[in-house]
């Protein structure tokens, strides 16, 4: 006997629970135009959609290295088979996707750690809890008597 689809919508459910899914709106927005389209069929002008390269149950995570847009037919296609196999029987260039995947990935990566270097205060303007900063500590009171 087969296993219910609500059964397993709340299996995988949990399994992206469980997963990092650290991926944001603007970062999404980013692959969006860095691929310009369906990345595995270059289909514009279409609704895409978050697929992952390592599905999420076999291991991947929704994170900026692991997402690109996909059109609906294509994630359908896909579901959670490894993208070579699955790109050799759809016969698409595999060698393609994967030389884009990875320039793609490196540099919006590289991009965003940089992005959060430069959001990061330097050790020297932060202080720590109850402290003053430098330029703003009072004056010492002069006793009087």
């Amino acid at each position: 006997m087969g296993v219910s689809r609500r059964t397993r919508y709340a299996r995988r459910r949990k399994r992206v629970q469980r997963a990092d899914n650290d991926l944001t709106t603007a970062e999404w927005a980013t692959l969006l135009e860095a691929w310009g389209g369906c990345a595995y069929c270059g289909a514009t002008g279409v609704a895409l959609q978050k697929d992952c390269v390592l599905a999420i149950s076999r291991g991947g995570r929704y994170t900026l290295d692991n997402v690109v847009p996909a059109c609906r037919s294509c994630n359908a296609s896909k579901c959670n088979d490894e993208v070579t196999g699955w790109m050799r029987r759809k016969r698409l260039d595999e060698a393609t996707f994967l030389v884009r995947h990875h320039e793609i990935s490196t540099r919006l990566v590289a991009t965003t750690e940089a992005d959060g270097a430069a959001a990061t205060p330097s050790p020297s303007s932060t202080t720590h809890l109850g402290e003053a900063s430098p330029e703003t500590e009072a004056p010492e009171p002069t006793a009087t008597r």
